[in-house]
């Protein structure tokens, strides 16, 4: 890799892997991808952020600046201390002297729609084991799920849209129950709820391998892609800075310089440089 992961490349990856899914290879571009847009387009520090992404924040000009750099990343996870039991969660960014204060996990199903009710459990016991312990943490969810046509499932368990691209029942379902776990807009609010949740179908098309499928969920839906990241940074923003305006010089947001190394690296339109205005 030689540029900074985008989405494209990051989904194209988890559609075409062939190996196990136990290592967590078919996703590992993911956690790469959602640390470096936590970066440029969340304001959040590369060292703040585990597993680091290949970005070195420095000052230039007055301005901090991103810089692209291979050398300082890491695929390592961190480890949390929940509220029933430690787990490694897949992206934490960590503020010294407060604790972690967003995390994102994100899972993939390559096959095996039957097994989404599973999935349902061990989402929910993840979010409330951390939540009991950090009340404060921003959470958030991402699901990957190939959009197996059956065509192109390896087996007929495996297909999760029908012949016109329509979800099946069992995965419309599946959206529902991950719909009703999102939305946790305050710390006193249920343990088991994320901040923020996304479901993607990931196109297996030849021609359209990692695309994400556009009509489910529907725009308008909270599990949408396109509103995770946004969601994300505003429940920080509320609990670490407005809420907190005796902490606000650390914990506020950066913006990076507009002439920033890094940013002619981000050629993916998927990313919006959090820049100086």
């Amino acid at each position: 890799m030689t540029r900074v992961m985008d989405q494209l490349s990051a989904l194209k990856h988890f559609a075409t892997f062939a190996g196990g899914t136990q290592s967590q290879r078919h996703i590992k571009p993911l956690h790469e991808y959602v640390a470096t847009r936590l970066v440029l387009e969340g304001g959040l520090h590369p060292d703040e952020i585990t597993p680091h992404p290949p970005l070195r924040a420095e000052m230039a000009g007055g301005a901090p600046q991103v810089v692209y750099d291979r050398s300082v990343a890491t695929a390592a996870e961190a480890t949390l201390i929940g509220g029933l039991k430690t787990k490694d969660v897949d992206i934490v960014v960590t503020k010294q002297g407060i604790g972690p204060v967003l995390a994102v996990s994100c899972k993939g199903m390559t096959g095996a729609v039957r097994n989404l009710t599973n999935r349902l459990e061990e989402t929910i016991g993840e979010c409330t084991n951390i939540h009991i312990r950090y009340p404060a943490l921003v959470f958030g969810y991402l699901f990957l799920m190939r959009a197996n046509r059956a065509e192109t499932a390896p087996r007929p368990t495996d297909v999760a849209v029908d012949a016109d691209g329509a979800p099946l029942e069992g995965v419309v379902r599946f959206g529902y129950a991950l719909g009703a776990m999102t939305g946790r807009l305050g710390i006193r609010d249920d343990v088991s709820r994320y901040e923020a949740v996304a479901l993607a179908l990931v196109d297996m098309r030849v021609g359209s391998i990692g695309a994400v499928v556009p009509d489910f969920p529907p725009a308008d839906s909270p599990i949408n892609l396109q509103h995770f990241f946004a969601t994300l940074y505003r429940r920080y923003d509320e609990r670490y800075v407005v809420s907190a305006p005796q902490l606000a010089s650390r914990t506020r947001r950066l913006e990076w310089s507009a002439d920033s190394p890094a940013w002619s690296e981000a050629m993916a339109s998927d990313y919006v440089l959090r820049n100086v205005a």
